[in-house]
């Protein structure tokens, strides 16, 4: 397996574990075991899912970046990570919260973002 393709796939993992993190707690109310948990104790189970993504994210940009002899630039690297992030979260939206839906301006807004990484790696 390419250092490039090892690399997206721990971007993938890495992201995955942030998007648990970051709104995983949103359906936390929906659990008995949380319901009653303080901010706090949410934080603290946030940051535990958190340390995942680094165990994947630190790794992904070592074997990626281009001076460690991988093959992205250190911008390729965080274009790579934002459209990833922003595939995870959609389908971890659509997936876990049932009341929100993709409409046209996100589709657009997608559309911009594939532009991006587009004109980011065009030589």
């Amino acid at each position: 397996m390419t250092r490039g393709l090892i690399t997206i796939l721990l971007l993938v993992l890495s992201n995955t574990f942030m998007t648990l993190a970051w709104y995983g707690h949103l359906k936390f109310k929906d659990m008995k075991w949380f319901e009653n948990l303080s901010l706090v104790g949410i934080v603290l189970i946030s940051w535990g899912i958190a340390l995942f993504e680094y165990f994947f994210q630190v790794p992904a940009n070592r074997l990626g970046f281009r001076e460690n002899g991988g093959p992205f630039s250190l911008v390729e690297l965080k274009v790579i990570q934002e459209a990833i992030t922003l595939v995870i979260f959609m389908g971890f939206t659509l997936f876990a919260f049932k009341t929100e839906t993709i409409r046209t301006n996100h589709i657009i807004g997608f559309g911009f973002l594939i532009l991006a990484v587009y004109f980011i790696f065009k030589k």
